[in-house]
This record gives structure tokens, sequence and C-alpha cells, in this order.
């Protein structure tokens, strides 16, 4: 790559202007672009009596370039060309403005400001709301894989995947005492299905920030571990930052400064009931921008949480979720929301993160909603939010989980058969939970969460209608089980790409051009990908579905990882769908690596 500086002479304000090229053959990857040949001219800045600036940089737009990455948001398209996406943290919707180009380059607007994108088709326009100054960094290579190995050298490559962490994770809204959740692990081990890790969802505590067990529902934490522990199950706790004004901690943290401030109004930034309340009330956010916050909720979550062999985090509502959603009005020990408030959930993780390190202990899994550039770091595995248990959902989130990828977020999941909803009485749902669970089976975490019919209100009350694998029904059930089995034997070939993610910085689930770049094909397809290197799915996203059109890469055959059955590769073809299994096939020659897919008619 190289970069060229032109002045813009003919303009009465002159400005140099940036210009990257290809090294190899001098072709123009991409160039700054005046937003007007008179004024304004490629950057932007707008101040105020502040010192900041609303900032905008616009760069030239290209004939057929496709555009991927972002982070991971709900609007179902894996070519982000044509469209304008905010910056902004939101519960389903994650901004990590990394972009890669089909003209073999990528950038990251490094400002964690909110702000919007604008990938036009005659220009690209990056805007900060409020920022000190334009930042923004670059890599360019014909190989997506280099793009994303420098991508992960520049804001940190995730750890290796812990080996426990590759299983089943069961989950729903949501178990409320020790015996309800000893009870559903106990069947699941006696029906000899697989289980990594189970779920205390929220509610759990005495009061939101408080950080600890309820004992009146939770009596005996060390001896649960225990039990657990001997069935291999890990347990996550799901740990939210926000304090209720009827916390243990409130009046410290608020008087000690380690909450989200307000530039107008009370300091209250969503309303939940929590236990004691009556109704709803206000609750408050605590800021991990500030070391002392970090510090101070590590060391409560330690000696509550670690100190009873608890080791795995959920970190829920880390946007932070504020409601109503005005993050512009918060003020952090980092500055000005409208300046930073993006990088909260990772300044979240880096809590957790840090204090396991400061304490000695092993890497683990941080299950988070949102993320920002580097979050991989820190061991965050993202899922996508708060999603409807519908076919449409379903459809989006494969999308989701490529563009997240391509941002640098390499573990990643959803709640298998969606959150909002769903009868688990009723055939329909039932055959969108099997199709979901195969989906599942190839993401890089593999869980199941949800809140099942009959549905009640936000509160300390709630418990969710079933959401364990035997309760959709017999033939529901026997898939399911099929799903589970599977996993459990793909789990070596997991690892083995999860190492390549930590190394290399390639996602284990991606785009397939991200292996194969010259086949101009792939580009366009955007309901398949590759899981690691030598398996291709097609997920089953149609109510009834019959045949699913798939199409191969060029540059190797593909074998069906069910038959057998061998095509070429650059071709399209029809497979017949079967309730018992979705699309896979084999790269030529990697049967023996991957070794989970017994032959069968």
């Amino acid at each position: 790559m190289c970069v060229n500086v032109s002045f813009d002479v003919a303009s009465k304000f002159p400005e140099p202007l940036l210009r990257f090229t290809s090294l190899a053959t001098g072709e123009e990857l991409l160039a700054e672009q005046r937003e007007h040949f008179w004024v304004p001219g490629a950057r932007v800045y707008i101040g105020n009596r502040a010192g900041s600036y609303e900032t905008r940089q616009q760069f030239a737009a290209y004939e057929g370039e496709r555009l991927y990455g972002m982070g991971q948001y709900t609007h179902g398209r894996l070519d982000l060309k044509g469209m304008s996406i905010d910056l902004q943290q939101r519960n389903g919707e994650v901004s990590i403005p990394f972009v890669l180009s089909s003209r073999g380059y990528g950038m990251l607007w490094n400002n964690p400001a909110l702000g919007s994108v604008a990938f036009s088709q005659d220009h690209t326009r990056w805007r900060s709301d409020q920022a000190l100054g334009v930042d923004y960094w670059f890599t360019a290579s014909p190989d997506p894989q280099r793009i994303l190995g420098r991508y992960a050298d520049a804001t940190g490559h995730t750890p290796e995947l812990p080996e426990w962490a590759s299983g089943f994770w069961q989950s729903k809204l949501r178990y409320r005492t020790q015996d309800e959740l000893l009870e559903v692990v106990r069947e699941h081990k006696s029906r000899g299905l697989p289980m990594s890790v189970i779920v205390i969802d929220y509610f759990h505590w005495t009061a939101m920030g408080d950080f600890r067990f309820d004992e009146t529902e939770w009596p005996d934490v060390a001896g649960m571990v225990t039990e657990l522990d001997n069935l291999g199950v890990k347990i996550m706790v799901s740990v939210w930052p926000t304090v209720s004004p009827l916390s243990e901690n409130y009046k410290d943290f608020r008087d000690r400064g380690l909450l989200i401030g307000a530039d107008q109004g009370v300091e209250f930034f969503q309303t939940i009931r929590d236990k004691g309340m009556a109704e709803s009330m206000a609750v408050a956010y605590y800021d991990p921008t500030n070391p002392e916050t970090r510090a101070t909720v590590w060391d409560r979550v330690r000696q509550n949480y670690v100190d009873k062999g608890i080791s795995v985090f959920w970190l829920d509502a880390s946007e932070p979720e504020i409601n109503p959603a005005t993050p512009a009005n918060t003020r952090y020990f980092a500055g000005p929301g409208a300046q930073v408030t993006n990088i909260y959930p990772r300044e979240n993780a880096r809590l957790f993160s840090d204090g396991m390190a400061a304490a000695g202990l092993d890497q683990t899994v941080l299950l988070a909603r949102s993320a920002w550039a580097g979050s991989q770091r820190y061991g965050v595995a993202v899922w996508s939010g708060d999603i409807a248990s519908t076919w449409e959902s379903l459809r989006a989130q494969i999308s989701a989980g490529l563009s997240i990828a391509i941002a640098g977020i390499p573990w990643w999941t959803t709640d298998v058969g969606g959150f909002h909803g769903g009868n688990v009485e009723d055939p329909a749902f039932a055959e969108l939970v099997v199709r979901w669970f195969q989906y599942g089976v190839f993401c890089p975490i593999f869980r199941t969460h949800g809140n099942r019919d009959p549905r009640m209100p936000t509160g300390h009350t709630q418990t969710g209608g079933p959401n364990e694998v035997w309760s959709f029904g017999e033939e529901a059930y026997e898939h399911i089980s099929a799903a589970l089995h599977l996993r459990e034997k793909l789990r070596p070939y997991i690892h083995d790409q999860m190492r390549i993610a930590a190394r290399d910085g390639v996602p284990p689930m991606r785009p397939i051009f991200v292996d194969f770049p010259d086949d101009d094909r792939v580009w366009q397809v955007e309901d398949q990908f590759l899981f690691g290197s030598d398996l291709l799915v097609a997920p089953v996203y149609e109510s009834g579905q019959k045949n699913r059109q798939v199409y191969l890469p060029s540059g190797s055959e593909w074998e069906c990882a069910y038959t057998g059955k061998f095509w070429p590769g650059g071709s399209e073809i029809s497979v017949e769908v079967r309730l018992d299994r979705i699309p896979v096939f084999l790269r030529e020659g990697a049967r023996s690596r991957v070794g989970a897919f017994p032959l069968q008619p």
C-alpha cells in the first residue's frame, strides 16, 4: 500500500487530500473526496465552546465496490453498500466501525463517539456528533485474511477459546432457585445429553448492584458448583451494570463518582422492578471507564462470585441500555457521553478480564450484548440481543454473525429459538427451533435462551415458559438431540479453528469470500458461510422448505457431509431439504480432518 498526498489548489480553501494505492498495481483503493468543490473539504470540523467538534470525513465511492463488517445490525444485509448506519450501541445493534472492502482494504473509524456512516453511491461519509478530531486506521491487501490479521494486530487478538466453552450452553428466562437449576441439569445428564454451561440469569441477586446471590433462593452456591463440576458443567452468572438506589453499594458508588453522570436531570438511566420494589423504579449504571470503578466492582464480584467457584460471566445490558435512549446526555470518567459512550461495553469487559488476570485465574468467556473495537482481546463473546422468535429473525442472524466476525469478534452466538416469545406446544414453533438448533451447531458459541410463553411483565417474579431441549415435542427432541451430539463430535475441529482465530485473527464463522476472494460470485452470497476452512454451511430459514439453492465456491471440489457425493466448485446446486439436517459440505479432502459426519442415506 502507498499513501499519496495531493493539494486541491483549484479551491479557494486548498487542503491536502490522501489517496491510498496498491503498491503492486498502482490502482487507487480509496481516496479522500471533498464534500463540495468550494467548501467544505474532505475533513470537516464544526466546533462548539466546549472544545469539541462535529467531525466529518468523506471518501470517494467506486462502481461495483462491496462493503462488509461494521459490527452487528438487524437489517439482514451482508453487503452494506447503499446503506446509512448509526454509530450507536443498542440492544441487538453493535457498533464496531470497521469496514472491509472488496477493493482490497480495511478501515477502522477510530472514534467511539455517537455518529453515523453513509455508504452512498457517490461517496462514503463518516460523521461523529462530538469529537476532538478525525482518526482512522487503514490497511490494504488483496487477501481478506491478511486484512483481518492486521486488524487483529492493531486492536488485539482474541485468546484461545477455553476447552469447556465449545459445548452446549443451556439457558431460559429464568431459573429462579438453586433447586430448579439443579433439576434441569440432572435431567439433561440422565438423558445422556451433552451440556457445558448452565445459566443463572438476572434477579438472582438481593438487589441490582449488590453483586451477590440471594441466599433464600441460592442457599449453597459452593455445593451447587461442586455438584455441577462433577457433572462437567460450568455456571454462568448474569452481572448487570445497573445499581439500584436500594443496593447496599449505591451510596458509596454515588459519593465516590463511580456511576455514570448526566448533563441534565437525575443520574438514573433505566427503570425496572427489582427486588424490594412494589413498582418499577429508576436505577443507575456504574462507569467502567473509571479505573476506580473497575477495581471496586471487581472486588465485589470476586468476593461474592469468584470465591464461590463462579468464573463465567454474562455481561447483560452493557450497551449500556439507556432508557430513554439519550446517550448524549451521559457523562463518563473518560469524557462526555456523545464523545465516548460506544466504548462502554469494551471497558465493562475489561473490568472482568483484568480482574481475572490479576487474581491469577484462567481466561474465561464474557458473554456480552455489545462490543467495540478491541473487545475481543478481553475474551468477549457477543450474542445478538433480544431478537424475535421468527423465521425472519433467524434469516437476519446469518448476516449479523458474519458482519460482526468481519468487525473483529470471532466468538459469537444467538439465542437459539429467538428471545421474544414462542409457544412450545405449537408445531410451527417447534420447526423453527429445530432449524435454529441446526444453525447454532455451526456458530462459534452454541447456546439456547428465550422468554417463552406464557410471558410475564419484566421484574423479579419472572420465570418464562419452558426452554429445555425436551420442551418442544418428541419429533423436535429427536432432531435437537442429534444436533447436540453433532456439536460434541465437532468440538476438536472447532478448537483447531479457534486456535487459528487467536493466532491469525481469522474468525471461525466467516463469509465465503474470506477464503475464496478470487471467485467473484461469492462476494454476493449472503445466506451461506464457512465454519472454519473446511465446512460450508447453508442454513434453512424458511418454514416447510423442500429445496435449498447452494453455491459451491470455485477452487475446490465439495463433498456432501452426509452422503459423500461430490460436486465441482463454481457451481450452484439444488439440495433436497430434510427436517433432520441442513445442507453442509466438506472441502475436498477434509473428511478426515473434520471427522464428525458419518455417511448416511
